[in-house]
């Protein structure tokens, strides 16, 4: 496998988001599947989704201030509006998030239908363009994974159901817009599937899966010239199949 300067100055920014992400998400994945809301990022990702195509047909600079802004807000509406859900209807919370999965993809296709370039954005927000993450937004995704990471585990069940949701939201606001709403669902479910059963270094091991499963897609990508994302997808789920093999194998 042979990767030159050029393609390695591309390749270490897209590292360095798909780290941030998986950063978040794993302990997040690991709440997810313990609350059987398994399809709450795809929900919550998409309705930011919705706030960034209204904030592109309002003209406003695709990474400026004012879209990021439009993101987070129709994303912490989406959350607390499923929090209010969970609290009311916890039997059929599951249901509920896949229907607003539905509308929310509907709506945005609907906005996308009159927009010349409605395929090239609806492609960016399910692939994402993690190539082309810009070294420049990085310090940003840094401060913004840290502090998220110092609440999570700064107070831990003290989060309650609200304050999960509203992390949530944030963290998801600013992976799709990174990698895309695949690879959101992809790193915050396959890693905690992974080590569903794990008794020993569980999150470690998460970890581990998305570590490796990026560079692996990533450097695939590189040598094969085929889509980032979708490459990274399946990294994770042979990665993540192999160390579920493993330990429960171990475990046998």
């Amino acid at each position: 496998m042979n990767l030159d300067a050029a393609s390695l100055a591309i390749l270490w920014p897209a590292f360095i988001a798909g780290l941030l992400v998986t950063a978040t998400h794993v302990p997040l994945g690991m709440q997810v599947l313990a609350r059987g809301i398994v399809f709450i990022d795809l929900a919550v990702a998409q309705i930011a989704g919705v706030g960034v195509i209204l904030a592109d047909s309002f003209g406003w600079q695709p990474q400026g201030v004012a879209v990021q802004v439009a993101a987070l807000s129709a994303a912490l509406a989406g959350a607390l509006l499923l929090t209010w859900t969970e609290r009311r209807w916890p039997e059929v919370q599951e249901a509920i998030i896949g229907v607003v999965f539905v509308l929310a993809s509907s709506v945005a296709l609907l906005l996308l239908a009159s927009n010349a370039r409605g395929g090239e954005h609806l492609k960016d927000l399910l692939l994402g363009q993690i190539l082309w993450v810009s070294p420049e937004r990085l310090p940003l995704q840094v401060l913004i994974a840290a502090a998220i990471l110092a609440i999570w585990y700064g107070l831990g069940a003290r989060v309650g159901r609200v304050g999960f949701y509203v992390l949530f939201a944030g963290a998801v606001t600013v992976s799709v817009q990174l990698v895309g709403l695949y690879l959101v669902f992809a790193t915050l479910v396959i890693p905690a599937l992974a080590t569903y059963y794990s008794t020993n270094w569980r999150t470690l091991k998460a970890y581990a899966v998305g570590l490796i499963a990026y560079a692996a897609g990533l450097a695939l990508s590189a040598t094969t010239d085929l889509p980032s994302g979708a490459m990274i997808v399946c990294a994770l789920a042979i990665t993540g199949g192999v160390v579920a093999w493993l330990g429960r194998r171990g475990s046998a």
